[in-house]
């Protein structure tokens, strides 16, 4: 029996119960009380707590799920010198896509801004007393440093001393940037010393799996977290919070369907040379099961086998870049991790500069080697984005209500990226290793 008809409703129903409970008694006691006393104390000190004990499971595990997850994910490639060809131009159409997608997130909240929707004393309030040490977290974002100095201290001096002041902002460098730079290295690193990775690659996959049943057990919490965070939410802002929150789902939702419908198209037609109407039609089964699961993992066997079935592409190349572009090529969390950072800027008031900006486009790329392929996998690379520029981590709360409908959307993205970029891959790279294969056969 599955954990979802064990407890008689699957995850994501409750925690939209969750929500809808939280937003509708937050909204009626708003109404009804005002700003009395005993609600203030209820919201702060029953509902946030409740809240706080969820989000604080989530942040405990973001820096050691970064280090294994990118660690893993690079060494999982194999030995970088002998993936050639292949593995150059997956990378290159996967940083391609990412980077389109980034963009396009960027653009939109920069255009839309949704976060901005707030009056003055919303703000003000959210501010006070969603998170304490939200002013000073402020202040240090308007204090950016240029974009040569930004880009270098991605080189961490010192990795440990990165991580450990990481999520309170006290790092001297790029905080968790520097950390993910160096999970990177490591990754080539143990790429190169064959056999004697091993028994670290063990180490590393044990203490991973021990970190995801750390977070299956948070998202267990999660309809309670939720609806005590949307209480307190409503009661502090009333009916402000259900705008702004309709703002922020329609410029995720208007981003992935661009990146999904207008670049992975062009995409198709110029490189692949195929119809992309054809495309679509023929990987729909894909689509309908990365939606209906929220799991780039779940979908992979469907993946391939309709790669396989219907678009007919080399199982060498399209299996690659399939298994690959499960854990790695995860371009529509990108997109929505860009809005999502910018979005809870605006909420706060913290003006992002230039530097900081690309410091988000640089994270949220990365962060799609690292989100895990399974449901609410993109939480915790989502709060060390806001930690990096100096936006408030304790802001996610605002978004989990509506993060299942937006999860579903941006996987169904993420694996519409993998079938895309198999695709290019094969047109570029297909005859080519037919050709050579042919060679060796004839010789």
């Amino acid at each position: 029996m599955s954990e979802s008809n064990a407890r008689g409703l699957a995850l994501h129903w409750r925690i939209l119960i969750g929500l809808a409970v939280g937003a509708i008694a937050g909204l009626v006691c708003k109404q009804w009380l005002g700003d009395h006393p005993g609600l203030k104390w209820f919201s702060e000190n029953i509902a946030n707590t409740v809240g706080q004990v969820f989000l604080r499971l989530i942040f405990m595990v973001v820096i050691p799920l970064v280090f294994c997850a990118l660690t893993l994910g690079v060494a999982e490639i194999g030995d970088v010198r002998k993936l050639g060809r292949l593995g150059l131009m997956t990378f290159l159409m996967t940083l391609l896509f990412s980077g389109a997608s980034v963009v396009i997130g960027l653009g939109l909240a920069n255009t839309l801004k949704p976060g901005t929707s707030l009056s003055d004393e919303s703000r003000e309030r959210l501010k006070e007393q969603f998170t304490s040490d939200a002013d000073d977290k402020i202040k240090k974002a308007g204090s950016s440093k240029g974009i040569i100095a930004t880009l270098l201290e991605i080189i961490p001096r010192n990795p440990l001393q990165e991580a450990v002041g990481a999520l309170d902002g006290s790092s001297p460098g790029s905080g968790l940037l520097g950390v993910m730079f160096f999970s990177l290295c490591m990754g080539v690193a143990l790429t190169t010393i064959g056999d004697k990775a091993k028994p670290v690659l063990a180490v590393l996959e044990g203490f991973y799996e021990a970190i995801m049943a750390i977070i299956r057990t948070a998202m267990s919490l999660a309809p309670y977290g939720v609806a005590g965070l949307v209480f307190y939410a409503t009661t502090l802002l009333g009916f402000d919070i259900i705008r702004l929150l309709a703002g922020y789902v329609v410029a995720v939702i208007l981003g992935l369907s661009i990146h999904m419908f207008v670049v992975y198209s062009i995409a198709i037609w110029v490189i692949a040379k195929r119809n992309p109407l054809t495309f679509f039609r023929d990987i729909l089964e894909v689509l309908v099961t990365a939606f209906g699961t929220s799991s780039s993992s779940a979908t992979l066997p469907t993946s391939i086998r309709v790669v396989d079935e219907n678009l007919k592409l080399n199982r060498k190349i399209s299996h690659f870049v399939l298994t690959i572009g499960s854990t790695a090529n995860q371009n529509g969390t990108a997109l929505y991790e860009g809005i999502t950072v910018l979005f809870l800027a605006q909420v706060f008031g913290v003006e992002l500069s230039l530097s900081q900006q690309i410091i988000v486009v640089l994270l949220s790329m990365l962060a799609g080697i690292g989100t895990a392929g399974v449901p609410g996998g993109s939480l915790p690379l989502v709060v060390l984005v806001l930690q990096s520029v100096g936006v408030p981590p304790e802001g996610i709360a605002i978004i989990m209500g509506v993060d299942r409908l937006l999860d579903m959307s941006r996987t169904t993205v993420n694996v519409c990226g993998d079938v895309a970029v198999a695709v290019c891959v094969d047109a570029i790279e297909g005859k080519r290793m037919e050709s050579h294969s042919d060679a060796i056969t004839a010789s």
